[in-house]
């Protein structure tokens, strides 16, 4: 008869197998993975000196694939096939002192890169996720572009990035809803999230454009107050001349609303 204690032993060696075997599935380096996984490594210049962080990378990620083959993994090893294929390119152009052949691999493995990158872009034709349909859109997929607009208002686009692309859509036709999109996205970042630069700049940027003054340097503050590149502030108090009074009115909303930017409290009404 089984009793419970002799089945809690049994359960938690059949764990430290499970266990056991998963660490085996583990690997520490790259070479131990490509001689388990040769396919995801045959193509790449392995050997070579150039471009070991964006191969590794690459590598790693088609291992990721190969167990967990999603859109979303695939999207992830197109974009680091292109930063793949853009260190290729410049490494191609690179004559070897010694060793003439590792030229010549090279340019195979950038050819390969090219053909990695056909493939992953046909298998995610089809694909309905967000960040890929704007991906495609970006290439001039007139269907991705109606696919991604048909999800506009939809919880699948509450993100930063994708608010923010929403926002680079309808900055040439629409600037109130740009706004909009832009303010939407700054609410919905988190605590001590790194916020994009281009949500501040495109901000202060139309705000500018629509003759806000207040609006344009409340922004380009907050940018500032943020850590980022923006004007400098005696160039950017000198362009937008005001009362001192309303300066440090403008001065002390732009610190409030970088704080609560910061700690991802944010809300669009803050900025006005």
């Amino acid at each position: 008869m089984t009793t419970p204690v002799s089945l809690i032993k049994h359960c938690a060696v059949i764990a430290s197998i499970l266990l056991l075997g998963g660490c085996y599935e583990r690997h520490r380096t790259t070479d131990s993975l490509c001689e388990s996984y040769p396919q995801i490594c045959a193509d790449t210049n392995i050997d070579d000196g150039q471009c070991r962080l964006q191969r590794t990378t690459l590598i790693w990620q088609r291992y990721d694939v190969l167990k967990n083959p999603t859109d979303a993994e695939k999207f992830k090893e197109l974009k680091f096939t292109y930063d793949y294929q853009k260190c290729l390119e410049y490494a191609a152009r690179i004559e070897p002192t010694e060793l003439k052949e590792r030229k010549t691999i090279r340019t195979q493995a950038l050819l390969h890169a090219y053909d990695s990158i056909r493939r992953l872009n046909e298998e995610l034709a089809q694909s309905d996720d967000p960040e890929i349909l704007y991906f495609r859109l970006s290439q001039g997929d007139k269907t991705a572009m109606t696919k991604f607009l048909k999800l506009e208002g939809s919880e699948v686009l509450d993100s930063p990035d994708l608010q923010f692309a929403l926002a680079t859509i309808y900055i040439a036709k629409d600037q109130d809803k740009t706004v909009s999109f832009l303010l939407r996205a700054l609410e919905l970042y988190q605590p001590n999230q790194p916020i994009k630069p281009e949500i501040i700049q495109s901000l202060a940027t139309l705000s500018h454009q629509k003759g806000n003054q207040d609006a344009a340097y409340l922004w380009a503050r907050v940018g500032h107050e943020l850590g980022m590149q923006t004007a400098n502030i005696e160039k950017l108090d000198a362009f937008y001349p005001m009362p001192e009074q309303a300066r440090l009115a403008l001065v002390q909303k732009a610190q409030y609303v970088a704080k609560a930017l910061r700690d991802g409290v944010f809300t669009a009404r803050m900025a006005f």
